[in-house]
């Protein structure tokens, strides 16, 4: 199992419109998800700055390639565009990747 992390910035004021969204995520959106091997997905906060961890059932590479090519995710980017910046990674089309400095099992 891999593990992911990212980071992107709220915009001023929009905090609370990034939850709801998350809180009435698509159904849709639920599947491509798990169907890229997603699981044990969170997303926290600090101030407007948003931190995103999830784990690869079948790989990073796997994950990102498969939410690359789903256009339900470019939907969902485009929905997303008003209320966040998030740059995504030319090379992989996903999310940059954060570095692993630490790990405790």
């Amino acid at each position: 199992m891999e593990r992911f992390a990212w980071k992107a910035i709220i915009h001023e004021g929009k905090l609370e419109e990034y939850k709801k969204r998350h809180d009435t995520i698509w159904p849709e959106m639920k599947t491509v998800l798990k169907n890229a091997g997603i699981s044990n997905y969170s997303i926290w906060n600090l101030g407007n700055e948003v931190f995103g961890y999830f784990e690869c059932e079948k790989g990073v590479d796997f994950a990102e390639k498969y939410q690359t090519d789903s256009p339900i995710v470019d939907k969902w980017n485009a929905y997303m565009k008003d209320v966040m910046t998030m740059v995504l990674d030319p090379a992989t089309g996903a999310q940059p990747k954060m570095q692993q400095v630490f790990y405790l099992e």
